[in-house]
């Protein structure tokens, strides 16, 4: 390539700038050059011309699916013992494989990032979320993916694959999810060709935030379940009326079954009365159900209950009316998410292209929510401080707003979430624990699937997810996407599990950190520490003149478990095994570092404004910014 010499003596700026602008596409062009294969001659006689190659994806590439749902328990569908019925992801792992050991973040926005680039979410910048309150300028923290770390919509798109995004987004920063972008940080500039859903983290499941493709839009007054479901049938219609050859990625990802708990009574209603019994009772169905399907050793015995959930046996009436209202509600929430992600599934049958389409369903991008307080929420904000007998009497007279649309809020009592996560312990944010950290994989491939209804037990991560998606469809991660070089890969893929239920786990080691809650974990060792004061000690602390006792990451107690032997964690080693307790903890430190987490930030520094308080919000409550972000056209 010729050399152009630029001079820098230039005291003009705008010529400096014009200069440059013509020099940048002097050497555009001569790239372009370099790459023509034809022939130049004076005449088109002694000429040849050069046409690349359209890209293609491998020959008979699969369609894929991902399918993720939001604040899900291990214990609560049917397809893995819940008594939720959920009859497409019951058909789905009937016919195809149940992986009983997988593993999220603990909490959506970190899961949802290490999801689509297959890594670390730290690694990533998504340590906490992409809004303003729950960022830090630091390289694990800042909310903000870098463009080296490809997502698989941008890996496949420049395969030869067609990419579309419907439901929740949750990795735009606040700042740019405005029309005015920018837009590189959105579904569209993340690899995803069409995108129709929410950018934020919660919305109105019928007066969404929502957003097609690069802009606002206004929603019809249907559920947005319902709304996602027709535009991502829609585009799949008119993508391979266009062209059949041609694969297709879709990412759904509704809102569901995430806080606001919105649904028709047509749904929750058949549940009324399901739920009279309580939550204790629900456990022990659940531990007997998933022991009958597989998903559990066969001497598998339920953790203690919590001890900040009453038993339901010494509940008051009307504490056990408007509890198991809020649960008849979420379960007819998860059944009618279910049914919604069974029209994409019938219509991919109907038009005959199920059985080479490879589907992954994440059942929860973390384990049940703790959000819901311990007496539900109906319309209360997520910091209001409001005394639990106020907040019962309030839910008691609105209980009929519960699922409704008048009910902006809604979420249930933390008894539910501790029995949805049968049968592990602790819940959502709890990245010390499996029960914020397991969730249910169903993977489904009729043409590549031999074993219908197979139990898989190996360890896997959601970052293995992308590698595994490429191995199927026979396409290597790519070097550079759009010539910016990748950083690596940290997933590994299961592939070789599909066919081989013994085979061996390549995910040896995995750190896992929310707001201070910290874990890791090493060839089925796992050494775990909660953070104190924990998120109910802060966020109790907010409004009042106490204040919690001081963080501090040193005097947090370390626990240790072998998970190859006590998969639910109920049996703590750390003082049977120091040395391998201390191993453990050096790992951890070790990842933390590799991945961008330090500085360790926790609940603490978000509530008191220690972290991204600078510019137009430094001034701002956490209460402020929340009800700023919930409001039409911003983020929640």
């Amino acid at each position: 390539m010729k050399k152009i010499k630029i001079n820098s003596k230039i005291k003009n700026p705008q010529k400096g700038l014009l200069i440059t602008a013509l020099l940048v596409a002097q050497l555009g062009f001569a790239q372009e050059k370099s790459e023509f294969k034809g022939t130049i001659g004076k005449t088109l006689a002694d000429s040849k011309e050069y046409w690349p190659e359209p890209v293609k994806a491998p020959a008979s590439a699969p369609n894929i699916v991902w399918i993720l749902l939001d604040d899900v328990g291990f214990g609560a569908s049917s397809a893995f013992g819940g008594l939720i019925s959920t009859p497409t992801f019951d058909n789905l792992a009937n016919n195809g494989l149940r992986y009983t050991n997988f593993h999220t973040t603990a909490i959506c926005a970190p899961t949802r990032a290490a999801l689509l680039t297959g890594r670390n979410s730290g690694r990533v910048h998504e340590s906490g979320f992409s809004h303003t309150i729950l960022s830090a300028g630091f390289p694990g923290w800042d909310g903000r993916i870098p463009s080296d770390k490809g997502t698989i919509a941008e890996i496949l798109r420049d395969k030869g694959y067609n990419t579309f995004a419907v439901g929740k987004y949750g990795l735009t920063p606040d700042e740019e999810a405005t029309d005015a972008g920018p837009f590189d940080r959105w579904p569209t500039g993340k690899g995803f060709e069409h995108f129709f859903g929410f950018l934020g983290s919660q919305t109105d499941q019928y007066k969404p935030d929502l957003v097609e493709d690069n802009a606002h839009v206004t929603p019809d007054g249907r559920h947005l379940t319902d709304q996602i479901t027709d535009k991502a049938i829609s585009y799949i219609t008119k993508q391979h009326k266009a062209a059949p050859d041609k694969p297709f990625f879709l990412y759904y990802a509704p809102g569901a079954v995430h806080a606001p708990h919105q649904v028709d009574n047509s749904w929750s209603d058949p549940y009324k009365g399901k739920f009279d019994e309580g939550w204790d009772v629900y456990r022990e169905k659940v531990l007997a159900n998933q022991k009958k399907l597989g998903v559990i050793p066969a001497n598998a015995v339920l953790p203690g209950r919590n001890p900040l959930i009453t038993d339901w046996k010494k509940l008051s009436t009307d504490q056990k009316k408007v509890y198991a209202r809020f649960m008849e509600v979420y379960a007819g929430y998860l059944t009618y998410t279910d049914h919604e992600i069974g029209r994409v599934i019938n219509y991919l049958k109907e038009s005959n292209q199920l059985d080479n389409t490879l589907i992954f369903v994440a059942i929860g991008d973390n384990g049940a929510s703790k959000e819901g307080t311990l007496q539900g929420t109906i319309n209360q904000k997520l910091f209001s401080q409001i005394a639990d007998e106020k907040n019962l009497q309030d839910n008691l007279n609105n209980i009929g707003e519960i699922g409704t649309p008048q009910g902006l809020n809604t979420n249930y009592p933390l008894g539910w979430a501790q029995a949805t996560n049968s049968p592990f312990k602790n819940w959502k944010q709890d990245a010390h624990s499996e029960g914020g950290t397991r969730n249910p994989l169903i993977v489904f491939y009729p043409k590549g699937i031999k074993e219908k209804g197979g139990i898989r037990n190996q360890y896997s991560h959601v970052t293995d997810l992308l590698p595994t998606t490429l191995d199927i469809a026979g396409i290597k991660a790519p070097e550079y996407i759009r010539e910016i070089k990748q950083d690596k890969i940290q997933g590994s893929s299961f592939q070789a599990s599909l066919d081989n239920p013994k085979a061996e786990s390549l995910h040896k080691v995995q750190y896992y950190y929310i707001f201070g809650n910290r874990a890791i974990y090493k060839d089925g060792w796992k050494a775990a520490a909660a953070h104190l004061p924990d998120s109910f000690a802060v966020k109790n602390s907010l409004g009042k003149n106490e204040k919690p006792a001081p963080s501090n990451f040193d005097t947090d107690v370390w626990e240790l478990y072998n998970l190859n032997e006590d998969f639910n964690e109920r049996n703590d080693l750390a003082k049977k095994h120091p040395e391998k307790l201390a191993e453990l903890k050096k790992l951890f430190d070790e990842q933390a570092k590799e991945n961008n987490l330090y500085p360790l930030i926790d609940w603490q520094d978000v509530y008191n404004r220690r972290i991204h308080n600078t510019g137009a919000d430094k001034d701002k409550t956490v209460q402020d910014l929340i009800q700023q972000a919930s409001k039409p056209g911003g983020t929640n």
